[in-house]
């Protein structure tokens, strides 16, 4: 499985490989159009292997594969900044119910029960909340998506100072972490991340 090594120090999207591959370096994208977080956390790029062991996770009900995502997450992955809150990006009721479980709230419980960094963070699965159903995206543009979640995402409480990582599987053209952040960030959060098993290239790469 390729590890997304050379990227954008904002977004993650895969760049051109340099000599000085800790440089920090920006898309064009983050450039000129910050996105609401201050980085995405997504050591490894969405191919075929991390496809097929995604979808047997969220749609077979494969919850035993949980250990060994989290494990790679935190293979590659590094944490630079200490957090207080992990936000797993939450479901609509309705699909949590199909589903039977949050794929992405397995994954914070997993890497707050596994990794020592973390332990004076804690798990906020109900901080945001997702106000209305929106339809699947797998399919969609990147301003279809972002269309598709405006206003779907509301907070519980104040976040005044806190210093949050939302938590999802994928990372495809960040609608939807972008969504949440922007909620996060008017509640007070000073500072997000978002953490992602994968980042997806950009098309045609």
């Amino acid at each position: 499985m390729p590890v997304n090594q050379s990227c954008c120090s904002g977004c993650a999207i895969p760049l051109p490989t340099t000599a000085a591959l800790n440089t920090v370096r920006r898309c064009g994208n983050c450039l000129l159009t910050p996105p609401p977080f201050h980085r995405v956390v997504a050591p490894w790029l969405y191919g075929e292997y991390f496809s097929y062991i995604i979808h047997q996770w969220k749609y077979h009900g494969e919850r035993r594969m949980t250990p060994l995502l989290a494990s790679l997450w935190q293979r590659k992955a590094e944490i630079t900044t200490p957090l207080d809150r992990l936000v797993p990006v939450p479901l609509h009721w309705r699909r949590r119910w199909q589903r039977g479980f949050n794929q992405s709230e397995l994954l914070c419980r997993q890497l707050l029960g596994t990794n020592p960094e973390l332990s004076p963070c804690q798990l906020a699965d109900q901080l945001v909340k997702r106000r209305r159903s929106t339809a699947a995206q797998s399919t969609m543009t990147a301003k279809q998506r972002a269309h598709n979640l405006s206003g779907a995402f509301t907070v519980s409480q104040p976040c005044d100072n806190l210093r949050i990582a939302i938590v999802d599987d994928v990372f495809t053209t960040g609608a939807t972490a972008s969504a949440v952040a922007a909620v996060l960030a008017a509640a007070g959060a000073s500072y997000i991340e978002v953490w992602c098993l994968a980042r997806t290239p950009a098309p045609g790469n």
